[in-house]
Formats: C-alpha cells, structure tokens, sequence
C-alpha cells in the first residue's frame, strides 16, 4: 500500500493516563491508590482522585470474558432485549441499476417513530442467493443524513454526501463496492439519523439557540456543510445527552436503542430470498463500528464482523477524548463488568476484524493497542486466535480504500465458506 502502514500487530501497549503535574493524594489509605491518584487528569482537576477512587473501591474494567453469560449481561445492560425483532410492514419501493449495482428501496417499521428508510444494493448480473451484509452508517456529528453516508441511492449524492466521501471513506460510496465485489447488501437509517432522526421542533430551543451560534471551526464532517444542516447537526449533537435522559427514563440506553433496530435489520436481511440461508456480516466505521459491535454482541445471526475506527480500552479514553464520543459508545454500568474489547470479543469465536488508524484524534494508540491485545487474549482462550485479526493503518480516522478491500477480503474469507 502506497500510502499506508498496515500490519498485524503484536506489540506491547499500555494504557494512556493523561499528563499534567502531580495531584497530591498523600491522604489516600492505599500505596497503590496513591500512586494511582498521583495522576492530574486536566478534564477531571480537583476531582482527578474520583479515578484511584472509583479503582480502590472494585471498579477497574474487569476482563468479561467471552459466552453466553457476558452475552447475556450485555443485552440486559442495554436494554430492549425482549422486544419483538421482527421488521413490520416492510414495503419495496424503486429499484435502479447504476455502475454495477442494483439498487432497491425498501422500507419498515420498528413499532415507534417515522418507518425506517433503506437501501439493497446487490452486484448486476448476478443470479442466485448471495451472501448478506449489513453495512453501518457512522455518527460522524452528522444526522441530517444516515445511509447516504456511505451509499449512492437512486438519485446522485448530494455534494455534501460527496464531500463526506471524500473525508472519511477514499472519496466512493463503499457499500456500494460492497454490493459490486459479490455481496447483497443492506443499509439502513438508524435511530437519530436520516429517516429517523427527530424532527428540528421537537429539539429543545434553548439547544437550537446555542446550536445556531455554533463557529464554523467547531463544525463536524466538510466545512461547506449548509447552515441549516449543520445547525441541525450541532442541535442534535448536543440533544444527544437528553436522549439518553430518556432512555433511561424508559429503562433503556442509547447504545440498546440502536442495536435493537440494527437487530431488526439484520433480521429483514436475513428474510430476503436473494440472501444465502446462514450467516451474515456486518461492518462500519466510527459509529458504524461502534454500532458493528453492539450488533455482534447481541446477535447470533452475526458469522463475520468488522470494526473501523471504533476500538480502545475505556481507560485509554481518560482525559483524551470522553467528551468527543457518543452515548453509544458508554451503555450504562457496562464498566463495571467489561471493557469495550470484551463487549466486541463476546461471542468470540466468531470471526472479527478490527482496522485501527494509528494518528486517529479520536483514541490514543497506547488505548488501541492495549484493545488489540485483549482481542487477542480472548481469541486465543477461546482456541481461535486466527479468527481475530488487528490491522494498524497510518493516518487519521478514516475507513478508505485500502481498508475497504481489505474488510471486504475478510467478510469474503468467511461468508463464501
């Protein structure tokens, strides 16, 4: 690869502390929580013991390790495990056929707010069942749109869709390539995004207001982003927290609201005649990643997954980057039983391939490395180590092209089995 660093690896890692002068915890009871709270985390200032604390008193991301009972666990942390998963009312639409791809419209609803828009996307010329992939759009600070993210529908991207490409995905509409290298694919909208995001009214004002003074700078995704989009982006950006005051109103959490509808998803997919009776792949970047593990997670129809940009321990995060992430990626009391990697390596053996990107903003290496030798650790106990595969890209976040075709090798590896 010309301008990438890709390799399988294996070194050691430890975990990202932060930086700053000492904090004195010269009161602390404990030599080890001493030297734990020694740390100043500049988010947490005078609060930066509440870590050696929280450690001293039982809570350090113990290892979950994988089966049926993490399995369990997890769908009961997030919540929604017992509603129906069945898609209702799905209705087709318009099909087309453009660069390879054939392309129909379909639709469903989940029991609650606006039906789901998606897309099927399968290679032209193809005959016969093919094998089934749901491809997951990313949050991105972006919910004006979902799928269009990362497909080509009906009608030409919209030159911010272009531009978005451009940014995050080697400037093509990889579901798309997907469906072109021998895949049925379906994406969908998901909760909060495109045809299912909330509408600009029901978003509280006082929110809006602030959104609508947001500078440019601060602005996610392409700089020529229209300002009543990227108002609405940075509404819903900071709506976000309310949500999940809902959801756990409604004894649920963000993190299950989304699977329970990718899991409503994958079973419209798995309903399909034109799908290969069996296993199904699932794959994302970022927030797609991070929905690619909680459906891999609480699923068992998932046979390959794949995760881009979207992996760390939870103590990698301190003081770099909590506040740059969303309620997905935090389902309630999960660290008291697991850390992220072990959310993603439950149900291993299944095959799993993560892609991290080495100058992502978003994690600190230390944090990915140290994930990527617990994904090891908890394919090798479980007798299959060569089912999991870490790939260490150069660069910043992103899912391009060399990491596509990649994940599409992988997916091919164990799907056409």
């Amino acid at each position: 690869m010309a301008d990438q660093e890709r390799n399988d690896c294996g070194s050691k890692g430890s975990a990202a502390h932060g930086a700053g002068a000492p904090f004195d915890a010269s009161s602390r009871a404990s030599p080890a929580a001493s030297r734990a709270a020694a740390t100043h985390y500049s988010h947490l200032g005078t609060f930066s013991d509440w870590v050696a604390a929280a450690e001293e008193h039982g809570h350090r991301w113990p290892k979950a390790v994988p089966g049926a009972a993490t399995q369990r666990r997890i769908r009961e942390i997030l919540g929604m495990q017992d509603w129906p998963e069945a898609p209702r009312n799905a209705a087709i639409g318009r099909h087309w056929e453009r660069d390879g791809v054939v392309g129909e419209e379909v639709s469903w609803s989940v029991g609650y707010g606006p039906r789901t828009a998606a897309w099927v996307l399968k290679p032209a010329g193809r005959e016969g069942p093919l094998p089934g992939v749901l491809a997951l759009h990313d949050h991105g600070g972006f919910k004006y749109f979902g799928k269009e993210k990362i497909a080509a529908g009906p009608e030409a991207p919209h030159s911010v869709m272009q531009a978005y490409h451009e940014m995050y995905y080697g400037g093509r509409a990889y579901a798309n390539a997907l469906a072109r290298a021998g895949f049925l694919v379906l994406v969908h909208d998901t909760f909060l995004w495109g045809s299912r995001r909330f509408p600009t009214a029901s978003i509280p004002q006082s929110l809006r207001n602030i959104a609508a003074h947001f500078p440019v700078s601060e602005r996610e995704g392409p700089s020529d982003v229209p300002d009543d989009m990227a108002a609405y982006n940075a509404a819903t950006g900071l709506y976000e927290e309310g949500i999940e005051k809902y959801c756990a109103l409604l004894g649920t959490t963000l993190a299950g609201v989304v699977s329970y509808e990718d899991r409503v998803a994958l079973n419209y997919l798995a309903s399909r005649p034109d799908v290969r009776a069996g296993t199904l792949g699932c794959l994302g970047l970022s927030g797609g990643g991070n929905r690619s593990a909680l459906l891999l997670a609480t699923s068992g129809r998932i046979g390959a997954a794949h995760i881009a940009g979207m992996m760390t321990t939870y103590r990698g995060l301190l003081d770099h980057n909590v506040a740059s992430h969303t309620w997905m990626f935090f389902p309630a009391v999960w660290p008291r039983y697991g850390d992220w990697p072990d959310l993603a390596a439950c149900r291993a053996p299944v095959p799993l391939l993560v892609q991290y990107d080495i100058d992502d903003a978003l994690f600190t290496i230390e944090g990915m490395r140290a994930a990527h030798e617990r994904l090891q650790g908890h394919y090798q106990d479980a007798g299959a180590a060569d089912n999991y595969r870490g790939e260490f890209y150069a660069g910043p976040h992103k899912f391009d092209v060399p990491m596509q075709e990649a994940a599409f090798a992988w997916l091919d590896r164990w799907l056409n089995r």
